[in-house]
């Protein structure tokens, strides 16, 4: 049973939504009468404050959502994850009509984009809701308190990382300010120093564990490691020997990577199955998202994932040709750009097999390489069809015991937003870029631990990695994830005269550069007209 968050959705917690925030047609979210704040149930808004990663709202896949102006599976934060972080990227692309699906593939996005406006807003809620309950709590359950502050942590660093220059606020009733970049750096990172302490010791959990889904200091250290990872931008500061250091201490938790298949499933395709909570897998999970397909359902967590990428016509299970990801939806749109494709299958003098998934890893060398070609070209030649691209196959309800799922159409798959193989690569990176753009020896074993839990090639520990080739594995290991976009902005590889192109880059087919502003998203302009504290963003 899958303990924490699966029955979260209790009659308390639907009712302390509408007394903490209330969101208008035009997505301001502003408070409402103090007088039924009083009446919030400190359990419910704890949950409600993890709850926010993982459901729209409170009433279920089809209920109300927390943010208005948007459907709910629009609005799901994963969802909004993936989008705003691959589909503006080398990795991924899609064909569908919705309202800023083409902006994101072409990045071409602005302040009236209507999907950055519900990730904006899904953070900011997310936020509120923290601040409420850090009111409430007041210096009660310090280990409670901790987790609450690192989701705000959490939320505040993912609105730092993709707007920049951002609204702030401790207070649920106040009107935030406008913090820098290096300002909001600080702040985090302060706050992580400071709750470390309060935080659970780290300790792998699988969903029949006490706390699973609950986050503990590996989640602090993880997210520090990815902060000074990234501080060169963020700050113009680098901070690699920190990256290095905080890394450390998650790959030597008790967490772990998987690295040990199951009734016929690799190591890494167990990250993304529907039993992912209840293997071995769950021990590399460092803040899942619990999925439960009859007690936690939506259409924006993992089910985007698994439906999003799949058409009827594949099936990843060899063992179950009648089926397709485990789940019965199969939406067709997102799929691979030739340019992720091609990082499993370098040379371009050779065809890419038009196989299944199950096929396709096996073709690569490399278990990570989860892709469908059958039927299907390498080149979006048109990205309005399903077929124009190589599908990606990597996250399915299957279980490894060859169980169904507890629902035909919402998934049991958590979805793991922080996992330890980051900690590998983050460590491998900054050990390459303090010395002089290769690995060491220890830079090397990092790479090769990864490496060799999908059955990869590698290389002697006396040999060494560069920049460019962590570059090209960090998207091997994450594609798909929600991440793309920060790792191409750190290596120089997004927006400006980089001349690194992908197909369809700024809406041109061979790919073109496009200005460095848009490495970070524009404040909505209804934000701007509700709070005159803010300005906006350079250049839009």
């Amino acid at each position: 049973m899958k303990r924490y968050m699966k029955n979260l959705v209790s009659t308390a917690a639907i009712g302390l939504v509408f007394g903490i925030v209330s969101c208008t047609g035009d997505l301001d979210v502003t408070p409402i009468s103090p007088n039924i704040d009083t009446e919030l149930n400190a359990d419910g808004l704890f949950n409600k404050c993890y709850a926010n990663f993982a459901l729209a709202g409170n009433g279920g896949a089809n209920g109300d959502c927390d943010i208005d102006g948007l459907d709910g599976g629009t609005t799901g934060f994963v969802r909004q994850l993936f989008n705003s972080n691959e589909l503006t990227t080398d990795e991924a692309i899609c064909g569908w009509g919705d309202d800023g699906v083409a902006s994101f593939c072409y990045n071409s996005y602005n302040a009236s984009h209507p999907m950055l406006k519900g990730f904006y807003y899904r953070l900011t809620t997310g936020i509120s809701y923290c601040n409420r309950y850090l009111e409430l709590i007041g210096d009660a359950e310090p280990t409670k308190r901790a987790e609450v502050r690192f989701l705000r942590a959490f939320q505040y660093y993912l609105l730092m990382d993709g707007w920049g220059n951002v609204p702030f606020t401790t207070k649920s009733l106040d009107k935030p300010v406008q913090y820098s970049r290096a300002q909001m750096f600080e702040w985090i990172n302060n706050e992580l120093a400071e709750i470390e302490p309060d935080l659970s010791e780290p300790k792998a959990k699988k969903s029949s564990d006490p706390g699973y889904g609950r986050v503990d200091r590996a989640a602090c250290w993880l997210l520090q490691a990815r902060m000074a990872l990234n501080a060169e931008v963020y700050t113009g500061t680098a901070q690699w020997s920190q990256a290095k250091t905080y890394a450390n201490k998650v790959m030597t938790s008790s967490y772990r990577l998987n690295t040990q298949g199951v009734g016929g499933w690799t190591a890494y395709q167990m990250l993304f199955m529907g039993d992912n909570g209840e293997t071995d897998a769950a021990y590399e999970g460092i803040f899942p998202l619990l999925c439960d397909g009859l007690k936690t359902t939506s259409w924006g967590t993992s089910l985007f994932l698994m439906a999003g990428c799949f058409d009827n016509k594949m099936h990843a299970n060899p063992k179950n040709l009648n089926a397709t990801n485990g789940t019965d939806q199969n939406w067709g749109g997102n799929r691979a750009r030739p340019d992720l494709i091609r990082k499993f299958f370098p040379d371009k003098s050779a065809d890419v097999p038009q196989v299944a998934s199950y096929d396709m890893y096996v073709a690569a060398g490399d278990d990570r390489a989860l892709f469908d070609g059958i039927g299907r070209t390498l080149d979006n030649n048109d990205v309005s069809t399903f077929t124009s691209g190589y599908a990606v196959a990597k996250f399915t309800n299957f279980k490894t015991n060859g169980a169904a799922g507890s629902d035909a159409t919402f998934p049991d798959a958590d979805f793991f937003l922080m996992r330890v193989a980051e900690a590998y690569l983050t460590y491998a990176e900054a050990d390459a870029r303090l010395n002089g753009g290769k690995t060491s020896i220890d830079g090397t074993k990092a790479i090769n631990d990864i490496r060799n839990r999908a059955h990869a090639s590698t290389r002697s520990e006396s040999a060494s990695y560069s920049l460019s080739e962590i570059c090209d594995e960090w998207s091997r290991e994450f594609y798909f994830e929600g991440r793309r976009r920060t790792d191409l902005i750190r290596f120089g590889r997004y927006g400006g005269n980089n001349n690194y192109n992908w197909q369809w880059k700024g809406g041109d087919k061979a790919g073109r550069n496009f200005d460095s502003h848009l490495n970070i998203f524009a404040i909505p302009t209804e934000e701007l007209t509700a709070n005159s504290n803010l300005k906006q963003n350079p250049e839009y």
